[in-house]
């Protein structure tokens, strides 16, 4: 059930992200920031449901490794793909964008092992 634990805490962080940046930063970032932050928070979302996903699966296979690997590239890519969103958008340091297709990969990854491991 750590996949379901990791899960429920991505997607909490998620929607908190997501109110924060639709309220407390959006009068403080530019149209183009913000949009930025909003897609982070999308990625994160979709992400933290798939741990779920992944949670689901661990109890339908428990002995499978592409399950664990999915739900590790899930969260690395979170952290990585988001993360560095949502940095970019806020300090408008445009070097955090360039580890953004290291958690996009992160997320590639992912999606390949979770459709491994439902085989």
């Amino acid at each position: 059930m750590i996949w379901v634990r990791w899960g429920s805490l991505l997607m909490l962080l998620a929607v908190i992200g997501g109110a924060f940046g639709g309220h407390a930063l959006k009068s403080r970032l530019s149209p183009e920031a913000n949009q930025i932050y909003h897609i982070g928070v999308l990625y994160h979302l979709i992400h933290g449901l798939a741990l779920l996903a992944v949670g689901w699966l661990s109890t339908v296979k428990p002995t499978e490794p592409f399950v664990r690997y999915a739900g590790l590239a899930f969260v690395f890519g979170v952290v990585v793909f988001s993360g560095s969103l949502y940095l970019l958008s806020v300090t408008g340091i445009k070097k955090f964008g360039m580890i953004t297709p290291i958690g996009g990969m992160a997320f590639v990854i992912g999606w390949i092992c979770l459709a491994l491991a439902a085989r």
